[in-house]
């Protein structure tokens, strides 16, 4: 048995600024993939994702029992196939802010549950924020507390435009230059991120009226001008507006940017090579960058690992 693939996601725009309400922009990063697979003989990576997925598999029970209206699963099939000794056999790095529980989410969506939502099917908004909120309770188990969006991404495998909670739609984002010198990136921190922890941050700075100040009058609009720029295809626009993005999340958002990085990022907004901003919660995993010239960035970062993920 071999599953269907299921890829990771970046967030380009939104981390923390879709707690509240600022616009995001998340795209499929098929560089990444997970699929569900049985083995005759399983590694040790193998039998402990079997081990997790039958943890996975009480808690969705919970789930259903508690709201049976939202969404039912072929237990049974589900179960069969724990007890064969299937997995989640995945390339995603965890900790790293590309999705990696969000695809075993949609993978385990795709296969068990019953009259589920297909891609295929006209995706009206109503079926999207369904889907979303389905993938957030379930996702809820990695997480603490899930938006449903990484999954959603993973599930549906197309950009995603977030107006606000309850306002999300399928986007269409320009299609990249083939020889553009302008890149959005991937920096390894080489640190594993955590994301509750990050979160517990954030929610507490929210208690502090100057921080909430910032993120509304400065973070949110900033985010939503990047995400702006970014569909309209205005690069010269977009990296004015992901320089003061950058400013701003390192002024403010220092417990989420490992420590041996704020020179780096600082550095970045002094020369103008690049700009870097958080991918996902922070904490660890990777950096995301952006950069009007990647020649210029490799050359500045170097010793970094960077993974070119879209060309202007």
């Amino acid at each position: 048995m071999k599953g269907p693939l299921f890829y990771s996601k970046i967030l380009l725009f939104g981390e923390y600024g879709i707690i509240k309400d600022s616009k995001g922009l998340s795209i499929p990063y098929n560089f990444y993939n997970g699929a569900l697979k049985l083995d005759e003989n399983p590694s040790e990576d193998a039998i402990k994702s079997n081990t997790n997925l039958r943890r996975f598999a009480d808690y969705l029970k919970t789930l259903q029992e508690k709201q049976p209206k939202l969404v039912q699963f072929d237990f049974e099939s589900l179960e069969k196939d724990i007890e064969k000794g299937m997995y989640f056999d995945s390339s995603i790095p965890q900790g790293y802010g590309v999705g990696s529980s969000g695809a075993l989410v949609a993978a385990i969506y795709d296969k068990y549950a019953q009259d589920k939502i297909t891609v295929l099917e006209n995706l009206t908004r109503d079926k999207l924020l369904k889907l979303k909120k389905i993938f957030g309770e379930m996702e809820s188990f990695f997480h603490g507390k899930s938006s449903g969006l990484d999954p959603l991404n993973s599930y549906l495998s197309i950009p995603i435009l977030i107006n606000s909670k309850e306002n999300i739609e399928p986007a269409g984002i320009p299609s990249q230059t083939e020889n553009g010198t302008g890149a959005v990136f991937l920096l390894d921190s080489g640190i594993i991120g955590e994301t509750g922890p990050m979160v517990n941050i954030f929610m507490e700075n929210m208690k502090q009226e100057p921080f909430r100040r910032m993120l509304k009058e400065q973070f949110v609009s900033q985010t939503d001008a990047c995400v702006d720029d970014f569909l309209k295809g205005d690069v010269k626009s977009l990296f004015k507006n992901v320089k003061k993005l950058s400013h701003t999340v390192l002024d403010n958002f220092k417990p989420m940017i490992p420590a041996q990085f704020h020179k780096l990022w600082k550095k970045g907004i002094e020369t103008n090579d690049y700009y870097l901003k958080l991918c996902g919660s922070g904490g660890g995993g990777y950096i995301l960058g952006f950069t009007e010239d990647i020649e210029k960035a490799r050359k500045a970062l170097k010793g970094y690992k960077l993974e070119v993920v879209y060309n202007f």
